[in-house]
């Protein structure tokens, strides 16, 4: 299911980077999430003056899929409006994905094709409250 949605993604991710708001860095990213049942949630990422209340695009997709009461995520991509530094996600972005999916496929436009990757090679000792 996944590697046939892939450049939906990637499409839907490129199409929402015109909505982020990035006045600050001038740094545009986008994501598309793909949920277990094929909807897909976009999300930009929005600056704030206030920096701390910044939030990623990887964020704001998750959440609003949470909003609407999704919460079996299978792929994710992520893209940006600068090829020369690829979007792959912030700490915080990749434990909020942690706490949904340890199995969801992250994937990251850059500037030489698609990088897919695992949370296990993206964050491998997440923190949880497994024993």
């Amino acid at each position: 299911m996944v590697r046939g949605k892939i450049e939906e993604l990637v499409k839907r991710a490129v199409e929402a980077l015109s909505n982020s708001y990035a006045p600050y860095s001038g740094y545009s990213v986008a994501a598309a999430l793909l949920c277990k049942d094929g909807s897909i949630y976009t999300g930009v990422n929005v600056e704030n003056a206030s920096y701390g209340l910044t939030i990623c695009a990887e964020r704001v997709a998750i959440f609003k899929a949470i909003s609407e009461g999704k919460k079996d995520f299978v792929a994710i991509a992520i893209v940006s409006n600068d090829p020369e530094r690829p979007p792959y996600p912030c700490g915080a972005c990749r434990q909020v994905m942690v706490e949904f999916s340890k199995e969801i496929v992250v994937v990251v436009k850059t500037k030489d094709g698609l990088v897919s990757l695992g949370l296990d090679k993206l964050l491998p000792y997440s923190f949880n409250f497994e024993k």
